[in-house]
């Protein structure tokens, strides 16, 4: 006989029934959101097999071709060709005489070539050397103002070495000098207190060996000269009389520090190696580029009439920390 179930308990499983269908309803539901991006990656899925079966249709149709033309690639006047180039007898001792003869015979345009592209990879260099010289023309300026300031601090030492210096005799009109300089020999003073220039001269000639830039007579000394509209009365270098074309020599290694044709030295360039500088002033031609580094003896310039001159020559000048140093203490002219 059947259990008779009470109307209590009749509702109470009906209620366990209904809750427990209602929290299976909820925890499957899904929101909207989350529906359209199950589709979404449904969708791309298909896309995907879709693409991976066009490719494979397009691979098998490229071996079905390949098949098809192997009878021509291994056709009889292929084999028969390429059995004839393998028995081909290749002597390689001739083949390498020969290209040896032609890079003999080829050696002038072969160096050509090396140079060419040795200036070819040596062009960015270039541009920003001469960005560099624009801004070290832009400073030429202010470094005139130093110079004068400098001609100020050594004046003193200019009567000093001058009083040590007799005229010779009058030099012709050229290499910055007047029509009436008087060559001025330089002359030890035999004082046991030298002078800071004379301190600056022994150090230079004991650290650095200069050599001369170049030979020619000399048109006008350092130090005090007779002042005319072109020439200055202050001469702080030596002024060496040439033809103009003349190869100028570096007096000393060092790096190009500036190249300008700016202000009255003219088309001129400096050279500096540590707290020394060498300048090389009125040149027609600058054969190397700033900031190159240069070796002692290796040409640098040619001579020439630039800037404030009077006639070809070229203007040679020492200093040491920006302290000018007569050229004729540390070289023979």
């Amino acid at each position: 006989m059947e259990k008779t179930i009470s109307p209590e308990e009749r509702i109470r499983r009906a209620e366990e029934i209904y809750y427990r269908r209602r929290e299976n309803s909820n925890s499957v539901r899904m929101s909207s959101s989350q529906v359209k991006e199950e589709n979404e990656n449904r969708r791309i899925s298909l896309y995907k097999k879709m693409i991976i079966q066009v490719l494979t249709c397009i691979l098998i149709y490229l071996i079905f071709s390949l098949i098809k033309e192997a009878n021509y690639i291994f056709s009889t006047d292929v084999m028969n060709k390429t059995k004839e180039f393998l028995s081909t007898d290749i002597n390689f001792q001739i083949i390498a005489e020969n290209v040896g003869q032609f890079f003999q015979d080829n050696q002038d345009k072969l160096d050509f070539l090396g140079s060419w592209l040795k200036e070819d990879g040596n062009e960015a260099k270039n541009e920003e050397n001469a960005n560099q010289e624009n801004e070290q023309s832009e400073n030429e300026n202010t470094e005139n103002k130093e110079n004068a300031q400098v001609e100020d601090n050594t004046e003193k030492e200019n009567k000093v070495t001058n009083e040590a210096k007799d005229n010779t005799a009058n030099q012709i009109g050229i290499g910055g000098a007047s029509n009436s300089e008087a060559a001025v020999a330089t002359s030890s003073s035999g004082s046991s207190n030298k002078t800071q220039m004379q301190k600056d001269a022994d150090y230079i000639k004991a650290n650095f060996k200069l050599e001369l830039p170049l030979k020619g007579t000399v048109t006008s000394h350092y130090g005090k000269r007779e002042a005319t509209e072109i020439v200055s009365e202050n001469h702080y270098g030596i002024d060496i009389g040439v033809n103009e074309g003349t190869t100028v020599v570096a007096a000393m290694e060092g790096k190009v520090s500036l190249v300008s044709t700016q202000g009255e030295y003219g088309t001129h360039i400096k050279i500096t190696n540590k707290d020394i500088t060498t300048i090389y002033a009125h040149c027609s031609k600058i054969l190397v580029k700033q900031g190159a580094t240069i070796k002692k003896g290796q040409k640098i310039a040619l001579s020439g009439n630039t800037g404030r001159t009077t006639g070809p020559h070229l203007h040679f000048e020492i200093r040491r920390s920006n302290r000018v140093v007569d050229p004729e203490l540390v070289l023979k002219f």
